[in-house]
């Protein structure tokens, strides 16, 4: 007996939604290409390409790409973007995109490139608003003095918090406020980059910002929450699930005759799945005898 298709389903199997993102480098490369292949099964005619500054300041012809791809881009969200050679190259093209993509996700940029942010009501690079001044005003302050520097929480971890809280407090407020949710919510899933949260990171925008022929993909997007990890924790990959708070989970933690050595990871690294090169300087020292402690810190 043939499937039937829904109404939305059969839109979406025309409709073409091109996802273009620029970041700093190629570190979540890998975490992005398995969820531009998992996003275009389970939302047919949706196309994820990630660019790097890294790649495209280096070669004209990846730098062309870029150029091509953001100008027929339906929607654009660009991340650590913050030399001039890193923004340069591309802000001109985003620039003529900005008003005719259905939205433009700038985090974690230079003033430039965070200014070209528009997402529904939205826009960036005008007048602080009234919600605006209120959010700087939530930010966690500066120490006023040295006792309360050595305070157990850094000033890290407290914005950390503040990032996970705002979206759940802007879920009451209307208007604009709901594009910011939005605004704070893509830089939690960055910020826990995996594949998850790339994945349902698009999903998300797609949900919220998919106009015109491509807003029957909005009912296939189904976005989750991100997936929280450690800020600090410990990596092996031979461990469970890869990722601990507990150093009773490493592999040869009671062997306490063996030497043993720290290394010290980048977890954004470790989240994308990007970990090739770690796992071998791992097995390497561990096949001399010694007992690795891979820590990481966000």
């Amino acid at each position: 007996m043939p499937k039937l298709t829904t109404a939305a389903e059969s839109k979406s199997h025309s409709t073409h939604m091109r996802v273009v993102m620029l970041t700093l480098d190629t570190h979540l490369s890998s975490a992005a290409n398995r969820s531009a292949a998992r996003l275009a099964q389970k939302m047919p005619g949706l196309e994820l390409r990630l660019h790097a500054a890294s790649e495209y300041r280096a070669s004209d012809d990846a730098l062309q790409k870029c150029l091509h791809d953001i100008q027929r881009a339906d929607m654009v969200i660009a991340t650590m973007l913050f030399m001039e050679d890193h923004y340069l190259p591309v802000i001109e093209a985003m620039k003529a995109r900005r008003d005719h993509c259905d939205a433009m996700v700038c985090i974690m940029s230079a003033p430039p490139v965070m200014q070209l942010t528009r997402m529904g009501k939205l826009t960036m690079g005008g007048k602080s608003s009234g919600l605006m001044e209120l959010l700087k005003n939530l930010r966690p302050k500066a120490k006023e003095n040295a006792e309360e520097k050595t305070s157990s929480k850094s000033e890290g971890a407290k914005q950390m918090a503040m990032l996970r809280r705002l979206p759940k407090l802007l879920r009451f407020i209307p208007g604009t406020a709901q594009d910011l949710r939005y605004f704070f919510l893509t830089m939690r899933y960055w910020l826990a980059g995996s594949e998850h949260n790339i994945e349902h990171l698009v999903k998300t925008l797609v949900h919220r910002y998919a106009q015109g022929p491509r807003e029957a993909l909005r009912a296939l997007a189904k976005p989750e929450d991100p997936i929280e990890y450690p800020e600090v924790g410990l990596y092996h990959p031979q461990m469970k699930n890869r990722i601990s708070e507990n150093m009773s989970d490493l592999p040869g933690h009671g062997q306490k005759d063996k030497p043993a050595v720290g290394l010290l990871l980048l977890r954004s690294y470790l989240l994308a799945g990007n970990t090739a090169h770690y796992d071998a300087v791992i097995t390497s020292l561990q096949a001399r005898g010694l007992r690795v402690i891979p820590a990481f810190a966000s």
